[in-house]
Formats: structure tokens, sequence, C-alpha cells
């Protein structure tokens, strides 16, 4: 079961250089044990939901924005935005000025979808400043998982995929829909960027709405949310995360010290299984629990369930 709603105690903007100014909160217990929350997309933002995951009488709980998203500056829906300072290293170095900022020597990881390559890497960077990792979702952004995401699936959707293709002007050669639509939602033509914002959510909902009928999330609503979001994740796609395929796995033994629980739905057409079982091969030190009749979104009841249960069982580790 979730928690009961709680609202910060604290909050700010963190200016983490190059023009950027990170929204940051923390709530629950201001001398509990520090856990960060590191939000899906890339570009999806955090959630006062994700509060409701930690115990808030045992835990510091600190959210924040990613580059670019929710209430961080600037916003990836401005005109002419530019995204060059937001990669997956730039991320890492922000983790490392929150941490330092909010004067914790040691924190646990909990990451989502996203959320949970980026733990990985912040993890082998700064192992010492890592009291634990909870990943659920599990991904490592290597190409053959972007190639899933953005061209396998349409094996299961073809009408879906017929849709988003649609969309991209008719050219020599087969299609990369990545490169197109990175193109897209840059357009010159606010038009064209806001209709490929929504083009590209419509793809992204094919594979969530069948786990759950009722999954789409609310902030999707928003024009401007799917379009700073697909803006971000293409973002991310288009330059691999910045990572070496294979890289985030390779480097696992330099997390053999760190107790992890890997939160994967059986279900999970996003983030197949596959790649939560191959982390948890290389990090013997990283327990698999895979959830039955669950999907990708961490509000899915049956994956809130075994988030709880581990936030939980950490408690009794500090």
């Amino acid at each position: 079961m979730l928690y009961p709603e709680i609202e910060p105690y604290a909050e700010g903007l963190l200016d983490v250089g190059e023009g950027h100014q990170l929204y940051w909160e923390t709530s629950g217990n201001p001398h509990g044990q520090p856990v960060v929350v590191l939000h899906g997309g890339p570009g999806s933002g955090s959630s006062p939901h994700q509060r409701r995951l930690f115990d808030p009488s045992f835990y510091r709980i600190v959210l924040f924005d990613q580059r670019n998203c929710g209430k961080s500056l600037p916003h990836a829906s401005a005109n002419n935005i530019d995204l060059s300072a937001n990669t997956t290293w730039h991320l890492v170095d922000d983790i490392e000025k929150l941490r330092v900022l909010l004067g914790i020597d040691t924190w646990l990881l909990f990451g989502g979808s996203w959320g949970s390559t980026l733990a990985l890497a912040y993890g082998q960077q700064h192992p010492s400043r890592v009291s634990g990792i909870i990943l659920a979702g599990v991904t490592t952004t290597r190409q053959s998982e972007i190639d899933w995401l953005t061209n396998g699936l349409a094996r299961l959707f073809p009408a879906e995929w017929d849709k988003l293709c649609s969309a991209i002007p008719v050219g020599p050669g087969p299609v990369n829909v990545v490169e197109s639509y990175h193109a897209l939602v840059h357009s010159t033509d606010r038009r064209i960027c806001l209709q490929a914002g929504w083009d590209w959510h419509e793809w992204e909902l094919a594979s969530i709405l069948l786990a759950d009928p009722e999954g789409t999330p609310r902030r999707w609503r928003d024009p401007l949310y799917r379009l700073a979001r697909a803006r971000i994740v293409l973002h991310y796609f288009h330059n691999a995360a910045w990572l070496d395929e294979n890289q985030l796995l390779s480097n696992a033994g330099s997390l053999l010290n760190i107790k992890g629980i890997l939160i994967q739905g059986r279900l999970d057409l996003e983030a197949p299984l596959t790649t939560a079982w191959e982390l948890s091969k290389a990090w013997p030190n990283g327990k698999l629990v895979i959830v039955e009749k669950a999907a990708h979104s961490i509000a899915n009841p049956n994956l809130e369930q075994a988030i709880t249960a581990a936030t939980d069982e950490f408690r009794e580790f500090f």
C-alpha cells in the first residue's frame, strides 16, 4: 500500500550552471534516511505520487526535476530551446551538486524507467555516496533497447506504427523514426512541433494502454508537457544517451558492495524483462523481483506494492 499524501517541507531552485536551474524538494522526516528519486522519461518530471512510495516517518525524501522539465528552467517546450547541455553526464553531476547542497553524505537511490539508467550511471560514478539502490521498470538505455521502443514494438502495434510514420515526410531509404521525429519536434513551425509531440505520445500509449486501459498519465493532456518530454526523449535517443552499448551492464561490478532491488513487471513491453535479468546476473547484490500482472507504469497497484515492500525492506537494512 502507498503511504499517505504529504507536502514538501522545503523546496528551491539549484543553479547548476550553463543557464540551468533545477527544481528540488524535500519531504518526510528532515532527520531521516535520505532517498533521492530519479524520475523517468527522460523528461517526465517528478510527481507527488513518488513521495508516497516511502515511509515519511523514516525517510528524508528528495525529489527533483531533471534539466529542462517539470519546474526546472529553462523548459524544453520553449521556442529555440538548446538541449546541448542536457546529457546523462550533466544529470549525474547535477545529482552530486544536489547532494552537496542538502548536506547529505550517502543516500538511497530510487529510479524508475529512465531513472533506473540514471541511477546506475550515478551509482557507478559515485559508489561511495550510495547506501542502496531500488530500480523499477529497469532500463539501461542501450541502443538495442532504444531500437526495441522505436521499431521492435511495431510488430505488436502495426496500426499505431503506421500512424506514427504517416507524419514523416517521404524520402529515400528506410524510415528512421528517431531522427525524423527529432527534427519534427524542433521544427520552426510551432504547429508541427506540437503535433509531433502529440503523435509521439500516442505511439508510447499503445503499449501502456494494452497493459492498463486507464493508464494514460494525466500530465500527458498538456500539449507543452508532451512537447517538452518528446524533445528530451528524442534528444537522448538521438544521442544513444551518451553511453556505450552495454556500458552500464559491463560496469555493474562497481556496484558489488551496494545492496540493490530490481523490480520488474512480467508484462512490461516498454522495458522487457531481459534487461533486469541481465543486470541481476552482472550485479550479484542486485535482487530481482518479478511482479506478475504488472507492466511498466509504477502507478500499477502490483508494482506500487512491490516498491513499497522494497523501501520498507531497506528501512530494516539501515
